[in-house]
This record gives structure tokens, sequence and C-alpha cells, in this order.
């Protein structure tokens, strides 16, 4: 049997006493652990038609294969997955996705059409990313067993016993947020200021930014600057710098942990001009060049209601510039989802993908996946109305937030679908119907998205990706078994 990818992953165990001692021996805090039983159904007084029904999966294990035969022709067609709310709540994998997986990939652990995962996080190293979508999708149900999945939270699922299937997601196969800025070379000598948490330099480095400053490195150069927190503030005044080298731009990876310590920052440095330490009369304008990712305002994790996401950061900051200086905060650069540009990067990752498999059908049809109305689907939609002009009228220009050079575009459309597992509630559909007295409901994008209700109507809704993933085989003529 194939060793999980990860060492987050534990032992497959004989008894469930086994792989508990194993959860407790092996977990480190990280991300969920996990703890297979290889036990027979009727063991312990637990049928595997009980585990499955309380992992929501569908009664019989299928016994069919989804092997690529030899009459399939090569696929003309590919998924952008979404991952929070799609694949995972938080720590927790939905159970869904490991049956939409099985469909997926072939016998020999091969995707059987190209898949990009496309996601709004920027938190995590890239490869980071991809080593844990390996250790949670790389597996399926197989016979009468029962698995145990302990998470970190004490919640335990219940389901079939999984055989490994080797699926190895690459990093090229998953796209984080800030993962088109690659594509900004013209910044990458400049000295950056990074927000954000995590390995943000680690993050921006391979990004390409070889000259980047961070918020601690900033607040320890300048302490007067931060004064919010009493329990931080120096007792004594600190002799002024002036051998800090200028700051030549803004870089917003993701939301941080201090919020008023890194609106404070940023904005001392868009208005000294890089210079926080001098400051200046009267603020330069236009400002610094920002480069920024994920306008998501909210999204999903375990709690029941939504979470404030990089975009709520965002939205402070710009309320804060323009209520001091008048002006409006400008980007240089916007991406993450519903952008353009991070559509058009995930579509070359697609079609590198399906170049590297020997695929020479083009890939013509992509069909995304998330949970998101505001992000996935307005995305979704948004890049789909972008070819479609691309076809008829040349591609149209990007705006704020793109290279000014990219490879035309292969595909034909982007056709969107929504599932029921994460942001969107079909009995709480809060951001799509009108509010009292027949206004029009909130919107949640980014200020500098135009609002167009129907494109926040998604082509398909479904329930979970797995339904997702069934649709899109029988609209491509595509045999489930």
């Amino acid at each position: 049997m194939p060793r999980a990818p990860t060492a987050d992953w534990l032992c497959i165990g004989e008894t469930r006493g086994r792989a508990a001692r194993c959860a407790r021996a092996h977990g480190d805090g990280r991300m969920a652990a996990w703890g297979c039983v290889a036990a027979l159904g009727a063991a312990r007084g637990l049928c595997w038609r009980a585990a499955r029904a309380a992992a929501g999966l569908p009664g019989r294990p299928s016994r069919r294969c989804y092997a690529v035969g030899p009459a399939q022709s090569p696929p003309t067609f590919g998924f952008l997955l979404d991952i929070d709310g799609v694949l995972v709540r938080g720590h927790r994998v939905i159970p869904a996705a490991l049956e939409a997986f099985r469909r997926l990939v072939n016998s020999q652990g091969q995707l059987r059409v190209p898949v990009v995962f496309v996601t709004n996080a920027g938190n995590i190293l890239q490869h980071s990313k991809a080593q844990e979508l390996s250790a949670l999708l790389g597996c399926e149900a197989k016979g009468p067993a029962i698995c145990l999945i302990i998470s970190l939270n004490s919640s335990v699922f219940l389901c079939p016993r999984l055989s490994w299937l080797s699926l190895q997601v690459d990093a090229d196969q998953v796209i984080l947020s800030h993962s088109p800025m690659k594509l900004f070379s013209e910044y990458h000598e400049k000295r950056m200021l990074v927000s954000g948490q995590g390995p943000v330099v680690e993050n921006a480095q391979g990004l390409g930014f070889r000259n980047v400053v961070t918020m601690d490195e900033l607040r320890m150069a300048f302490p007067l600057l931060d004064m919010v927190d009493l329990e931080r503030r120096l007792k004594t005044t600190p002799l002024l710098r002036n051998d800090f080298p200028r700051i030549e731009g803004v870089l917003l990876l993701g939301e941080p942990v201090r919020w008023e310590t890194s609106l404070q920052l940023i904005m001392d440095v868009l208005l000294s001009n890089g210079s926080p330490g001098a400051g200046l009369a009267t603020p330069p304008y236009p400002h610094l060049p920002v480069l920024a990712s994920n306008m998501d305002l909210l999204w999903m994790a375990e709690a029941k209601m939504p979470r404030f996401g990089h975009g709520t950061f965002l939205l402070c900051l710009e309320a804060i510039y323009q209520k001091v200086t008048g002006k409006e905060l400008r980007y240089e650069g916007l991406m993450g989802k519903p952008s353009i540009l991070t559509y058009q990067y995930a579509e070359d990752l697609i079609r590198r993908q399906a170049e590297r498999r020997g695929w020479a059908a083009p890939i013509r049809k992509l069909y995304a996946v998330g949970d998101n109305p505001m992000s996935d689907v307005y995305g979704a939609n948004l890049f789909h109305q972008y070819l479609q002009k691309a076809t008829h009228d040349g591609a149209p220009e990007l705006g704020a937030g793109g290279p000014r050079q990219q490879q035309p575009s292969a595909s034909q459309s982007c056709i969107s679908i929504l599932v029921c597992t994460g942001v969107y509630n079909p009995r709480n559909p809060q951001s799509t119907e009108p509010v009292l007295g027949g206004g029009e409901p909130p919107f949640h994008g980014h200020r500098d998205l135009c609002f167009s209700p129907g494109l926040m109507e998604a082509s398909h809704v479904v329930n979970d990706v797995n339904e997702a993933v069934q649709l899109v085989f029988r609209k491509e003529g595509w045999a489930l078994e």
C-alpha cells in the first residue's frame, strides 16, 4: 500500500484503538489528523451502510471502474475547482469530494481530465497546498470496512475504508490568490512592503519579488508608528532612523493578523511616498504602486456564518485612504477570483497540463465549480463574457490588474456551477434575493467591479462537487462507468 503523502496522515490500523493511539502519537496540530480503521462492517456494532450514511455518502458503494477505456477520446474540457466550501470546510474534507475524485481519477491515479484548483487563499505556500490536497483527495471509498477521520476539534467522519489512489497534486495545478503576481515582472526588483500572514516572505519570493520588507521589520525600524496597542508602545522615545531604504510599493497578499498595525503602516508608506520616518506635507498622488490579491469580502469555514475575508481588509484600507486624502486608492494589479486575470492564468495552466498528458485536442470548455456567488460564479461568468467578446471582437482590455501581454485564449466558454456546501445556502440566498421594499440586493464584490446581477446567476446549481462532476460528464457524453 502506498504511503500517505504527508506526515499529517496516520497509519492504517487494524482496530479503532490502534487508530486512536496512532492519532495521539502522530497528531502535530497543523491540520486534521486522520486515522483509518480496517475493521469489518459488523465489528463493534458498526456496519458499512451506517458509516456511509454518517459520512453523507449514498447507499451501497459503487464497484464501477472509472478508468479511461481505449475508446475514450481525449478531453476537450477541464475543471477549475474552488477548495474552501467545495472540497473542504476548514480542516474537514467534504465527503462528496472523495466521491467526485473517484470519478475524476483513473486506476493509475491519473486525472482523466485537466483539473486546476483555484482558491482565494494565500497564507500558505503553493507546494504545501498541493501536498495538502494530495493527502485529502488521494483516496477513494473501497468496500465494507470502516474509516475514522479524526479532526483536531474532535469531530469524527465515518466513511468506507479508503484505499490510496496515489493521486499527486502538483504545485502547478494550484492557483493561490496571489499566483498571477508572477506575471508582474516590472515590480519584482523593487523594494516592496508585504502584508499578510503565514510565510509571506517565502510567498513573495516565490512570486519573483526579490526585495521585500515585512510589517514587523517596518514596525521595528519605526516603533513610533504603531500606537494603537498600549501594551506595545515604547516607554521612551527612540532615535529617528535615516538609513532605512525607501519602500517602492505595497504587496497585499492576504488578510493580516493585526489589522490596526497593517492599516496604519500601509497608510504611512503611501502618504510618505515610501519614507514613513520622514513624512510629507502633501501626500503624493498617484501614490506608490499597490498590488493586491483576494477580494473576497466573506468566506466559509466551520462557523455557521461566513467570516471576514481579505476583501473586508481592502474595504477598510480604501475607506481610510479616501477619508484622509479625499482621493481614491488605486491598484496596479488586483487579482484572485473574480478577476479575469486569475481565470486567464488558470486557463494557461489547464492548457499546459493537457500538453504534458499528450492530449492533442484543445481544451474548449472550462467548468468552474465554486460555492461563492460573488467570487466563483461572478468570476466564471465574467470570464465567459470575456471569452465571447474575444471570439467575436478580439481580446478586450483587462483594465487594472493585468500584465499587458497574454496568450490568446483557446477556450470558448467558462461555465459556472454553484454548489451548496459553502457560502451559498439555497435556504437563505441573501446575496441574490431582493431586499425588503424591492431594492437591489447588497453587492459583496470589490469596488472596482461593475455590479451586474446577471453575472451572479450560475449556469447550474447542484448540491455538491460530486453532482457537479456527474453533470459535466453527462453534458460531455462521458460515461460514468
